[in-house]
């Protein structure tokens, strides 16, 4: 077989393979012929006649994402970072304008956000920053919009995922914080003292008062039962004297009795000897009796009242003639 007609088969054979191709999911291909825009072939098994047309490029029509770090000053004179993450895609229906009119978007949309955040971050002060954070991203998305549609991209979101201040700045809000939540425990703190210290002067207040009503009911039941041994001891022939002096000697070794059953006791009772307690009976009753007879004597002086001494007038004096009238 001659060679030359096995090569001449063998590139026809090349040159009719080389006139199909695929075009991948989501994406689009530009097709020239001799340098000149032909057509846009979508997904599938595509032809075009060998070495006339050619695959001039190929468009994404996925959702791609572009981050852009910005570093501008706020209206406080604080240097800030921001990180602005911009999704976009190419509409399939302007796929011409995104190839022909627009050769690097990165770098055209890179420009916009770098336009508008500098334009709207030195209006804000760094706190306003990190509120209205959605208000740069919305103003970036608005300007991008109005500015890509004409290249054929479409801006799908805007948002501004990182503000990066100045570590000095940022290490200064931390302190603030940090006082900040200090004053507030200081002051749930001393709010929680208040409240324990008024709880418990409350309950000292209610408890003084109960024991006040105790002491006066214990008061009230002793001279009550004062009262009876009295009239008891008075049917005996004991006068009211006498019985209140045994009661208070009686009620004195009582208290010896008390303060010897506490082995922890430190009080010391003067006197203390055996003959105390008649010494102080006797006491009592001759007390009495002076008493008594003090009381008896008052009411003798009160009974005789002295009488009032009535001075005599001087008498009137008479008057003489006048030597006149006679």
């Amino acid at each position: 077989m001659n060679p030359i007609l096995i090569v001449l088969l063998v590139f026809g054979l090349l040159i009719l393979l080389s006139s199909f191709f695929t075009v991948k999911q989501q994406t689009s291909i530009i097709v020239e012929r001799f340098g000149k825009f032909h057509s846009i072939r979508q997904s599938g098994l595509q032809l075009k006649i060998p070495l006339i047309d050619r695959i001039a490029g190929r468009v994404n029509l996925k959702i791609q994402q572009l981050d852009v770090i910005i570093e501008t000053k706020t209206k406080d004179n604080v240097f800030v970072k921001l990180k602005v993450s911009v999704q976009f895609m190419v509409v399939k229906e302007t796929v011409y304008d995104a190839f022909y009119k627009l050769e690097f978007p990165h770098d055209q949309i890179t420009s916009y956000v770098f336009d508008v955040v500098r334009a709207e971050v030195p209006k804000l002060k760094l706190d306003d920053v990190f509120e209205r954070k959605d208000d740069i991203a919305i103003a970036v998305k608005r300007e991008l919009n109005e500015a890509m549609t004409t290249y054929g991209y479409t801006i799908i979101n805007t948002l501004v995922t990182d503000i990066d201040p100045d570590i000095q700045v940022k290490n200064a809000m931390n302190r603030i914080n940090a006082a900040d939540r200090e004053k507030t425990v200081a002051e749930f703190e001393a709010e929680a003292s208040r409240i324990r210290i008024v709880a418990k002067a409350q309950a000292e207040a209610e408890s003084k008062k109960l024991q006040g009503q105790g002491i006066a009911d214990q008061r009230r039941e002793i001279a009550r039962g004062l009262v009876e041994s009295v009239d008891v001891l008075n049917k005996v022939g004991i006068n009211s004297q006498e019985a209140s002096a045994l009661i208070v000697v009686t009620q004195h070794y009582d208290t010896l009795q008390a303060i010897g059953a506490d082995t922890n006791s430190n009080l010391i009772l003067l006197p203390n000897s055996p003959q105390a307690g008649s010494d102080m009976l006797n006491n009592m009753v001759a007390s009495f009796s002076a008493s008594n007879q003090v009381g008896e004597m008052m009411k003798k002086t009160e009974r005789i009242k002295p009488k009032e001494i009535v001075k005599p007038q001087p008498p009137e004096e008479t008057q003489e003639p006048n030597s006149e009238e006679v």
